[in-house]
């Protein structure tokens, strides 16, 4: 079964199929249609699948001109029917797996593509889950819902994981040259999704198990979310202490061994770094241990919203002005700069609570022109300013939240009112005061006291 699958990968007869086009799926689907295999991608939203089947792509990183060529090509096409499984020799899983409000896995993503699969499931095949997960999912949930048709997992089917690596809107890194992690559940099944991998990527990474690999994913983003965390929390101190902490971070990565460089920022976004690592922490405590060291890290990185809130009243408080009743426009909602993704991003938990308090909220973001009311806590929609035509001075405060290079910094230093800077984005002296995150104030041109 085996050999007879891998010589229809290397021989590139074999037809491959993608669960769910978002940000992980699709480029994945073109490199395997780059590759000259014939690739079918499944998503429910039938929007999405409308785009692909034009030819046209809607994830940044993915130019337009390459999904063209491929549907022309007939090597990469779409469709919201799952029924087409029957006919496919490869499944690659990529659908999300965000955290409930308990914060523990929301696996039923994974769950309704498996039960999906499974109607179709057939012996021959290779299924791959690379959505990130804790671990033991695949062989604790997966393995048995497929091994329910009868067909027996690394005998009749090969399952494996390989986590996803996407950093959407890395100019250096992508799907084809970051290396591919693989772990099957047993070495046939390895040695079967790494041929497969070896067409589309430079590089692939084979490991002794799925739970393995499983568990690489998590460590990448906890490694992050845990040097962010102790970030973020060197800048809090700082803060309280009169010391620029971008300037600590960058004098401190001139050290050419021992030390990387992490920066702080209002906290994570994105749908990895602020979710994996609590996927860790729910596992472990189904096995009776504590991770308290990365639960902290995701305490301290959930608190830096309210923290940028402290610092926009300070520095509106410094004008004799309140939250309640300023404007405020925020520069940025995407999760990371120079993307269009607004998932878990803290700018809209920072503009939520603004409004909360009181605030009269705009935002300018070149990548996402709207926000839609369902798509946050704020519950309300929003559409982007366009900083071409607006007067920056008619705001009380510019709160830069998202640093893309869009952005024309020189024309915010000299035009806003009030600058609240997160990001260490005005490099230079600002007309305005200047407060930014984890440094002391670059200058206050505070209202004069009042003699009585």
């Amino acid at each position: 079964m085996t050999h007879s699958l891998v010589d229809r990968i290397n021989s590139r007869t074999a037809r491959v199929g993608v669960v769910g086009l978002g940000y992980v799926g699709l480029p994945l689907a073109v490199e395997f249609g780059r590759a000259g295999l014939v690739t079918v991608g499944i998503d429910l939203d039938a929007r999405k699948v409308g785009e692909v089947t034009a030819g046209r792509s809607y994830i940044p990183d993915v130019p337009t001109s390459e999904v063209a060529e491929l549907t022309a090509a007939k090597r990469l096409s779409a469709t919201t029917d799952f029924s087409v499984i029957a006919e496919l020799d490869t499944i690659n899983i990529c659908v999300p797996t965000p955290l409930r409000k308990t914060k523990d896995p929301d696996m039923s993503f994974v769950v309704s593509a498996a039960e999906q699969i499974a109607k179709y499931i057939h012996p021959g095949m290779l299924i791959v889950l690379e959505s990130t997960t804790y671990p033991g999912t695949t062989t604790e949930l997966l393995q048995p819902m497929f091994e329910a048709s009868g067909l027996k997992a690394g005998v009749d089917f090969c399952l494996a994981f390989s986590p996803e690596r996407v950093d959407p809107s890395n100019e250096k890194f992508n799907t084809r040259n970051t290396p591919k992690v693989v772990g099957g559940i047993t070495p046939e099944c390895t040695r079967v999704a790494s041929a497969l991998y070896s067409l589309a990527v430079d590089t692939v990474v084979p490991v002794s198990s799925t739970e393995v690999a499983e568990m690489v994913k998590l460590l990448e983003n906890t490694f992050r979310a845990v040097n962010i965390g102790l970030v973020n929390e060197l800048a809090l101190m700082c803060d309280r202490m009169g010391i620029d902490v971008w300037e600590v971070v960058k004098a401190a990565k001139t050290k050419p061994f021992g030390f990387m460089p992490f920066y702080p920022g209002p906290g994570l976004g994105g749908h990895c770094i602020p979710i994996d690592p609590f996927y860790l922490s729910w596992k472990a405590r189904q096995s009776g241990f504590e991770a308290r060291f990365i639960e902290l890290a995701g305490h301290v990185n959930g608190a830096m919203p309210e923290y940028v809130v402290t610092k926009v009243a300070d520095a509106l408080n410094s004008q004799r002005k309140a939250i309640n009743g300023s404007s405020i426009l925020v520069l940025g909602v995407a999760y990371k700069k120079n993307i269009d993704d607004v998932r878990e991003s803290p700018a809209l938990d920072v503009i939520h609570l603004l409004h909360e308090r009181g605030a009269t909220m705009s935002y300018a973001d070149p990548h996402v022109p709207a926000v839609r009311a369902d798509g946050w806590a704020g519950g309300f929609a929003m559409t982007a300013v366009n900083l071409e035509r607006e007067s920056l001075a008619r705001y009380d405060c510019v709160l830069i939240l998202t640093d893309h290079a869009a952005f024309d910094y020189a024309r915010v230093a000299a035009d806003a009112r009030l600058i609240v800077d997160t990001r260490d984005a005005i490099k230079g002296e600002s007309a305005a005061p200047l407060f930014k995150l984890g440094a002391p104030r670059r200058h206050d041109k505070a209202a004069p006291l009042a003699l009585v």
